[in-house]
């Protein structure tokens, strides 16, 4: 018989059990037999509500447990303390919220983040303090303001990432300078563009192509003449086309290229590209001029 948790064979040879989330046979948290006949819900499994190897609170498998709770989410509140961390975490994203402040002790980082993320924020103000790194990028994802700034000293840059996305234009400048270039990448997508001038002479060449990509027109000039031919292309993307011709020399092709055609498709500017350049000559009869 082939099916939901059932069997499968081939010319008559059964070869073992099919489930249909292709995780593995159905064993509980400590590595036993899942035995329908042994669990409390044998009523809501008559009914469809669950499932053997598919949607089962006692399952080891985080997804299946966690079909169990989208399936019946009234009954999270339960398993809130189970001693299976997976279930614990499940039912923390479904139970009340009311029930969920001592999740924010629980030992295990999964389910104090999983608290965090649920909880009103002046709840979890201290958790940007915790040990573990997933519970401070959850705070981070929650906190505003000033809440935020334990996050700027963090000492991992998700975290970090995670408060730059969050914070108001006016903490940004305090991170412009953050050692991982990620970080500041972010600060430049994000900061006030009187500011992002400063970040045009960033180390980093991807930081300097987000500022490309956000500067006024009349600021572009800045990054012209990068090193990294990726800045230049973005400038030469951005800019107005009559400023494109001193790019006509690039040393990269594709630049040229980019600003020929962009050039070539003003009409008032599109004759200028015939035209041979003005060399001025030193007449040889002519001595030069005293200084």
């Amino acid at each position: 018989m082939a099916g939901k948790g059932g069997w499968h064979g081939m010319a008559g040879v059964v070869t073992g059990p099919v489930y249909e989330d292709n995780l593995g046979a159905a064993l509980d948290w400590k590595g036993r037999p899942v035995r329908c006949r042994e669990c409390a819900h044998q009523a809501i499994n008559a009914m469809g509500l669950c499932a053997k190897g598919r949607a089962c609170i006692r399952d080891r498998r985080a997804r299946r447990v966690e079909k169990f709770l989208r399936g019946n989410p009234e009954l999270a509140d339960d398993y809130l303390d189970h001693p299976y961390f997976e279930v614990r975490a499940g039912a923390a994203r479904h139970a009340s919220v009311f029930r969920l402040v001592p999740l924010l002790e629980d030992p295990e980082p999964e389910v104090r983040a999983m608290a965090v993320l649920r909880l009103p924020e002046e709840r979890v103000r201290r958790m940007i303090h915790d040990e573990d790194t997933d519970v401070r990028i959850a705070a981070a994802s929650r906190l505003t303001g000033a809440d935020l700034l334990p996050a700027v000293r963090d000492a991992a840059y998700m975290v970090r990432i995670t408060a730059v996305r969050r914070m108001p234009g006016e903490m940004l400048p305090l991170v412009r300078h953050d050692p991982d270039p990620e970080v500041r990448a972010w600060v430049a997508r994000r900061i006030d563009l009187r500011a992002l001038p400063d970040m045009a002479f960033d180390t980093d060449p991807l930081v300097r192509r987000e500022v490309a990509e956000r500067l006024p027109l009349d600021q572009l000039r800045l990054l012209a003449s990068d090193s990294d031919m990726r800045v230049r292309f973005t400038v030469a993307e951005r800019s107005a086309e009559e400023d494109l011709f001193a790019m006509l020399g690039d040393e990269e092709p594709a630049i040229r290229e980019l600003a020929r055609e962009r050039i070539a498709a003003v009409p008032s500017l599109a004759a200028r590209l015939d035209q041979p350049a003005v060399v001025q000559l030193v007449n040889p009869t002519r001595p030069p001029k005293e200084t």
